[in-house]
């Protein structure tokens, strides 16, 4: 059994984009998670297909019938903590309280313990490793927040590739890698995903289950099934080319997911 996962958040949250939008300036755009992850459940349902949503606590204050639907139908929700602020940017004590606010959130709309977290653009690395102390505390039992690559955002390639325990006590699941020549490729999804050709990214992904005999995990993002987003003015090339490329065909390459793979939650398949 594999591991669905979907990051709930809009395209005005993500990384690429937070040196052209202002936090301020985010309650003034058109909200469009609601909608698309509502699409995303519909299809989930028609294929009969449970997973984990990383929500962002922003999202859930304003969304709390979305949130309710998630869990009504059988999806396990988690934290995607709070304003999609990278843990690399923030001290321990603002780490603390965005995490908390987004647990607490989740929790009280849910009203379900929230056992997983997902760090905004997998950051985590060597110089804030006190997160996953911080983590314990506050109740989690698992994260998701690391991939062992080479990026210019985010990854520490020597990391481990599969679920391990934390020296802190919780467990760790890295987004999943490839492993060719000493080098790590990512095949979890984002951009890698939508880049190649399907029958490509499935070769990849029957290759890595064949050899490494471990689940695989795949993540995603609302904003993703979205080509008629509004497009970012002032965003870098490089960002632009991140964020829009192939939008208007991921949902089709979804749907082959779906169908190709048995899918589940990280608490099912990692935690029980």
């Amino acid at each position: 059994m594999n591991v669905m996962t979907v990051d709930v958040e809009d395209y005005f949250h993500v990384s690429a984009f937070e040196n052209t939008i202002a936090k301020s300036d985010w309650d003034s755009l058109s909200l469009r998670v609601e909608e698309n992850t509502y699409r995303l459940l519909a299809l989930f349902a028609e294929h009969n297909v449970n997973s984990t949503f990383f929500t962002l606590g922003w999202v859930a204050e304003r969304c709390p019938k979305l949130i309710k639907a998630i869990v009504e139908q059988g999806h396990e929700l988690a934290s995607h903590g709070y304003s999609h602020q990278r843990a690399t940017e923030m001290t321990q004590e603002q780490f603390r309280e965005d995490v908390a606010k987004s647990k607490q959130i989740l929790e009280d709309i849910s009203g379900q313990k929230i056992k997983g977290y997902r760090a905004p653009s997998f950051s985590v690395n060597e110089d804030n490793t006190w997160i996953y102390q911080i983590l314990v505390e506050l109740g989690f039992e698992y994260s998701s927040s690391t991939y062992p690559i080479e990026h210019d955002l985010y990854g520490v390639p020597s990391w481990p590739r599969f679920m391990y325990k934390r020296p802190e006590g919780i467990i760790e699941i890295p987004v999943p890698t490839t492993r060719k020549n000493e080098v790590n490729t990512g095949i979890g999804g984002g951009g890698y995903f939508r880049l190649y050709p399907y029958w490509l990214s499935k070769k990849r992904i029957d290759n890595y289950l064949k050899t490494e005999q471990q689940p695989y995990s795949f993540y995603f993002h609302p904003w993703e099934i979205d080509p008629d987003q509004p497009k970012v003015a002032g965003a870098s090339l490089k960002s632009r080319l991140r964020h829009y490329l192939n939008l208007s065909k991921m949902e089709g390459k979804v749907v082959n997911l779906l169908k190709d793979y048995q899918w589940d939650t990280m608490e099912n398949v990692y935690l029980k």
